[in-house]
């Protein structure tokens, strides 16, 4: 059996795949620490001073606090098992992957639920910038993604 190429991005020994998979690896670890305070210290406070959307906001981050130990732990056996395992199997483990992500970004509208019940325009101000944040993350990637088909069409001389 010959060794298969890397498949997907983030996938097998390259620089540039460890670079990938490292940064993500951080970021699912930071969401994963700001949720657990949030829910500790919110927690705590909803004890002493009840508040239904702090609550709701409480029960989205709880909700995400799986997903992100499953993404942890597919991330670990791919990194560790992916010139093993078969292509089909590879690509549905980066898709739970994925999922796992997406569900872990979901949290943050907890965090703003959370900031809503401080006061509403607290929340409405974090949900405004959270949505001018995902609109210049998205243009940077178009652009990126055009310039990327643009040396494809016409290489550097």
């Amino acid at each position: 059996m010959s060794p298969r190429k890397p498949l997907l991005i983030g996938e097998g020994d390259t620089e540039r795949g460890k670079s990938i998979s490292e940064k993500r690896w951080t970021i699912m670890a930071a969401l994963l620490g700001t949720n657990m305070a949030y829910l500790l210290f919110e927690g705590i406070a909803q004890e002493s001073n009840f508040h239904n959307w702090r609550q709701i906001g409480l029960l989205i981050l709880v909700a995400a606090i799986p997903f992100q130990g499953i993404y942890f732990l597919i991330e670990a056996y791919v990194y560790e098992y992916s010139q093993r395992l078969e292509v089909h199997a590879l690509v549905i483990l980066k898709r739970l992957s994925i999922f796992c992500q997406i569900i872990s970004y979901v949290s943050m509208i907890g965090i703003g639920v959370i900031f809503y019940s401080y006061h509403w325009i607290i929340g409405a101000t974090f949900l405004l910038s959270g949505l001018i944040a995902v609109v210049m993350v998205r243009l940077a990637m178009s652009q990126v993604s055009e310039c990327i088909q643009q040396e494809r069409i016409e290489p550097p001389l």
